[in-house]
């Protein structure tokens, strides 16, 4: 029977060595992600949220391979993607591609657009000459710029065009998952639903599989089917859009949507803000028990001494915590 997940981590672990001296003698383990599991089906958008420094980014490294995981499996398309090398590897990149956060850093400012857009497709040898350049037009038309800007160099786009140069070249190998890294918060508001809407549309179009990573739960809601929350390198809730917004039980989570904004100046006058007080424990020493009890108002001895499980609490709504 076919998987149905096109992405499966288990127990993903990824420490930071933290080194002292001239010969850099290890003194201790920054706990970036610290054990983490989940899985993302065919088609589906997987919005993964949480403060800075939670380790969401390091996901999305270890993934992508930018980062060697310390422990865990990561399984991509039914395959073993921490074991593959060589050829192996070489395929499994293509169809696994990154949109970073910042889209004037993660292009090249000595290249064209269209050098950028179609290195990919000289590295992975699809296409030559005549069907190169065809495909690159192609891949502009498809993010909403004109084929004759493929002569052009990243300083004379805009954020927003930029960020489209990066998408085209994702897009450029046919990917099946797709890494969005942060990829709409260097970018004005306005821009930020477009780039959203030209994601959504191109999901549709080419049947794309997200993994969003970002921290702006508004944007988060509209483009994921299913959010899970990140506190310090563990999971504390994973849940639908829906249930995620209507119907969230960890603390943290509840903190997270009360700073969302709300449109409408009168409920947004009614309704509780949670204010967190204290700042984020750092990953260098991590609390015992739960991670998110020094900040936490319901905490309880239980809390401070044991690890809560994440567990199903009905509905495919997991939780990590020892109040449910």
């Amino acid at each position: 029977m076919e998987n149905r997940f096109v992405l499966e981590v288990k127990e993903l672990v990824k420490y930071f060595d933290m080194t002292t001296g001239v010969l850099g003698r290890k003194i201790a383990d920054i706990k970036a992600v610290d054990g983490v599991s989940f899985h993302i089906a065919k088609g589906e958008t997987l919005g993964l949220v949480g403060e800075s420094g939670c380790g969401k980014s390091t996901v999305g490294m270890c993934i992508l391979r930018l980062y060697q995981p310390t422990s865990g499996e990561i399984t991509f398309e039914g395959a073993n993607l921490l074991k593959a090398k060589g050829t192996r590897l070489r395929h499994m990149r293509r169809t696994l591609q990154p949109i970073f956060q910042d889209p004037y850093g993660s292009l090249d400012p000595r290249m064209t657009a269209g050098n950028i857009i179609g290195e990919p497709l000289r590295v992975h040898g699809m296409g030559k000459n005549r069907e190169y350049r065809e495909r690159v037009d192609e891949l502009l038309s498809i993010v909403g710029l004109s084929s004759h800007m493929r002569y052009r160099y990243p300083h004379e786009f805009s954020g927003g065009q930029r960020q489209r140069i990066a998408i085209a070249r994702a897009l450029s190998v046919n990917p099946s998952l797709i890494i969005c890294d942060e990829a709409i918060s260097a970018l004005d508001v306005c821009v930020q639903s477009q780039i959203i809407n030209l994601l959504e549309g191109l999901q549709k179009r080419f049947d794309l599989t997200y993994l969003f990573i970002a921290h702006d739960l508004s944007m988060v809601r509209h483009i994921s089917k299913r959010i899970a929350v990140m506190y310090l390198g563990k999971f504390v809730e994973v849940a639908s859009s829906e249930e995620f917004y209507n119907h969230s039980i960890h603390p943290y989570t509840k903190a997270l949507i009360s700073a969302v904004p709300m449109p409408d100046p009168l409920l947004e006058a009614k309704r509780e803000r949670i204010i967190l007080s204290g700042e984020v424990p750092s990953a260098l020493a991590p609390p015992s028990g739960c991670r998110f009890h020094p900040r936490c108002k319901h905490s309880m001895e239980r809390c401070r001494e044991m690890i809560p499980e994440l567990r199903n609490v009905g509905g495919d709504h997991w939780v990590a915590c020892h109040l449910v």
